[in-house]
This record gives structure tokens, sequence and C-alpha cells, in this order.
């Protein structure tokens, strides 16, 4: 099996992943600012590095992943100007900020349940490393790259770039920045425009706020995650990832300031998600485009013509790779609700396979081209396609058109299964979770039981109707030498 190649943001190129300290794995990724109801644009982030979590797991590395809660400091745009998003929300609803905080991360909990995406091994909250981040801006002061202003501090953008490389992971140019920069209203404490906040100083209506030798105010949001991923993943750390919003200027920022720190970068692979768009356009309220996760599970909102299960989501998102653009529309929903079908129907057909004395498929070859997709960037699209070409092979098996070992049936069974729910993260919706899906599937599994009684006594009229009404309500019928199969369009 070919080592794990991952496109590496910093270097812009693929690279064979090697650990620092294999089996052990550090990955870090920036979790969600909990102010609203997680939404279209949460699920793909958490849905990748949730793949990238399992393979790694899957391989025989040791994780420990960390994701981030930003619960203080994120202002309302990149300039570092407006309120903070936690604190404008309780305002509006008269609630303490953190109120909000842990009403909304239940949301955000409750909602990555839903897309079997695993809880990470540790999730941290900005308010909680307040004095990390205090020390952190101490020692990017006196390494001289920041400087006060009325009890904020800024970091010295220009300064940093005289030294190191500032724009080194986004590929900005600093001189084309200064360029095309104006002075923004408001900003007159900072020496540029583009210099970046480590601290902010808190206005008196401002309700989140802590000491520091600079007096009362709160860390700068790109300060967070330089904290937090190297408390508990050490310095340096094998993978930070984050969607391809985040590139400029939060990452940008974090490794600016570990270098400032500490005169070297924390992390050596970076990997961002590309973005979902819908029907062509950036998502965004202002468009009318926004939907949360719970509109889409149950349909009420203007541009779906139907409620989607959590995995047709999941599904939906993992046949792209990570790093290509996702476009939403209800047909290509609606085409990954048939797909999954699909796949689960297989999945349920393997245990109506009948082994035999020679085989006429390779397993191995299943194996190889999976592994070969996964490895090849996580290609988690290509590794999907080889597992709906061996959907076919498995039909063919299921009627004694193709044969396969008792062995081999055993491995088959294993790896595509180990593949699709290990690996993947999918659950077969028809038969578990909720209590209603698991009656429902008892119950279509009783009616047919009944038709293919009907069938034995040669009551052909009462088959007929138990498959006609079946039919009805989207059940589709494949009658099978030794009995029948069954799946929901």
């Amino acid at each position: 099996m070919n080592k794990l190649s991952i496109y590496n943001t910093l270097t812009r190129k693929k690279e064979v992943f090697e650990p620092l300290n294999p089996p052990h794995v550090g990955l870090y990724v920036c979790g969600p600012t909990v102010y609203g109801d997680p939404h279209l644009g949460h699920a793909r982030p958490a849905i990748t590095f949730d793949l990238l979590f399992r393979y790694l797991k899957h391989l025989g590395y040791k994780v420990r992943y960390v994701r981030n809660i930003t619960d203080v400091g994120h202002l309302e745009n990149d300039a570092d100007e407006g309120e903070d998003k936690i604190a404008k929300k309780a305002r509006l609803e008269e609630l303490e900020p953190m109120e909000v905080v842990q009403y909304y991360t239940d949301r955000y909990h409750a909602a990555m349940r839903r897309l079997n995406v695993l809880p990470p091994s540790i999730e941290p909250r900005a308010s909680g490393h307040i004095i990390e981040q205090i020390e952190l801006v101490k020692k990017i002061l006196a390494n001289g790259f920041a400087y006060e202003r009325n009890g904020s501090i800024y970091f010295d953008v220009v300064k940093y770039n005289k030294q190191h490389s500032y724009g080194i992971l986004s590929g900005r140019n600093i001189e084309e920045m200064i360029a095309n920069t104006r002075e923004l209203e408001g900003q007159d404490e900072k020496q540029n425009p583009f210099d970046f906040a480590l601290w902010k100083k808190a206005a008196p209506e401002h309700i989140m706020r802590w000491l520091s030798p600079w007096g009362e105010g709160f860390p700068g949001w790109h300060l967070e995650c330089s904290v937090m991923s190297t408390k508990y993943l050490g310095e340096p750390f094998d993978i930070h990832g984050g969607g391809m919003d985040l590139l400029f200027p939060h990452h940008e920022c974090e490794i600016a300031q570990s270098v400032a720190a500490n005169g070297k970068q924390a992390v050596r692979y970076w990997m961002h998600n590309n973005m979902i768009t819908i029907n062509g356009q950036k998502m965004g309220k202002s468009l009318g485009n926004f939907i949360t996760l719970e509109e889409l599970f149950n349909g009420k909102h203007a541009l779906l013509e139907q409620a989607y299960s959590p995995m047709t989501i999941r599904f939906f998102i993992l046949q792209a790779q990570y790093r290509s653009t996702l476009d939403f529309s209800n047909e290509a929903l609606q085409a990954a609700e048939k797909g999954l079908s699909r796949l689960m129907a297989a999945n349920r057909m393997l245990d109506r396979i009948k082994p035999a004395d020679s085989s006429s498929v390779q397993v191995e070859q299943l194996k190889e081209k999976v592994y070969e997709a996964l490895n090849d960037d996580l290609n988690s699209a290509l590794a999907i396609a080889v597992l709906f070409d061996w959907v076919r092979l498995i039909n063919l098996l299921a009627e004694d058109k193709e044969s396969i070992t008792a062995n081999n049936l055993v491995e088959l069974k294993t790896f595509f299964r180990t593949i699709i729910f290990d690996v993947l993260g999918m659950a077969d919706e028809q038969t578990t979770g909720s209590k209603q899906a698991e009656l429902t599937a008892k119950l279509i599994e009783m009616l047919l039981s009944m038709r293919l009684e009907a069938k034995q006594r040669k009551d052909f009229a009462t088959s007929d109707r138990i498959r006609d009404e079946l039919s009805k309500l989207g059940v589709i019928v494949r009658d099978r030498k030794d009995g029948f199969d069954w799946e929901i369009e």
C-alpha cells in the first residue's frame, strides 16, 4: 500500500505525509464561531477532516485531533473593527455571552452527531486560554514585532516582512497589499491598515473583557488558534486544517505569530477544503441562499424541494474531492440520495451472496484501487467511484453470475464495510439509527416475507398487490432466486 500524499497549501504541491513522531499524529482544525445555527458551510470542513481523522486511524496512526471553539474575539470584520460576533448576539437576545456560546455549541455538536462526525480528541475554547494568549503577546512584543496603541496591541506586518515573509501561505505580496490598501476610517491606531490585532482594548460597552498588562481587553481572533494548537500538540505539529476562507488572513496571521514569537513555523502541513456554492453563488445571508443544517434535514427552506437526510448531506460532500468547489443544488442532493441508496442496498446484498468453490473476482483489486484513491490527497470521489464499480459486481455475485470463495467473500464484506462505515463514515439509515428507521425496515421485511409465502402458495394476486403497494410508497423490490432485495427510492 502506497503512503498517503496530501496537498500542502504552504508548498503548493502534494507531499508524502511523514509524521514528526510516528505513529503519533497531531491534527488541528479551526472549529466554528458559535453565534448561530450550524449551516451547510460548517458541514464541509467538519466532514473533510473527519475523513482525514478516520483514515489516519485506519492506517494505524495514533491521532490527537484538536478542534477549537471560538467563543471570543471574532469581530464583525477582518479589519479588527465592529462588535464581537458573540457579544452582539448576546446583546440582541439579552443573554450572557456564555449562554449564547453554550446554546450554539450544543446545536453544533448535535448536528455533527447526525452527520456522523466523530468528536475530536480535545475541543478547547478560546476563553479558557486567555493567560496563554497574553503570554504569547508578550513574547511577540519582546521580539519587536508588535506595538501598543491606547491599550491595544497590533502585529507589525511591515517590520515582520523585512526579516521573514508575510504572505508565504496565501501567496500575497506585501508591496502589492500596501499599494492596493487605502486608509480606513477608525483605524488610525494602526501603523498600517493590514496590521492585525493581537489584543484589543475593550470599549466601555464591551461585555467580554479580561485583565492584561495593557488594561482590560480581549484577544485577537488569530491569536487564539496559535495558542490552542501548540498547547495541545506541541511545536511544531503535523497538520493544520480549515476552510479555504480561513487561508487569508487567519492562517497567514497564525504563521506570522508563531515565527515572530519563536523564530520558526509551528505547522508542517497546511490543508484547506474548498467552499460550497449554491447554484453557482457563494452562500450568504444577504443573497437569501443561506441554509442551516436543520433546514436541510427538515426541508423547510425556500430553495429546498424536499428534506435531505444527514447521510445524504455527508455522501454529497464526500462525492467531491475536498479541494474542489462543490455546488449545492436540489438535483445534486437528489442524485446523492439515489447513489447512497444503491451503495447501502449493495451492502445488504453482501449477506445474500453464496460462496462458491472458485472466484471469478479479485478482492485485492478493490483494495488496491480504493487505497490508491484515498492515498492521493484523500480523493473520496474516486474511492466512491471504485465502490460503485463493485456494486455491479456484488449484484452479479448475488445472482450467481459471478463466483467468489468463502474466504474471499469474508474479505470482501470486511473491506467494503470498513471503507463505507469506518473510513467514509456513512451509516445505513434504512436499517440503523432511529427507532423509526429500524421499525420501517422491519415492516418492509415482514411484508416481503409475506409476499414470498404468497408466491410459494401460488397466490400471485396477493404477491403482486404487496409489491405494487410498496412501489407506490417508494420501495423498490427485486426478486432473487432465493428471496428478495429492496431499497427505498
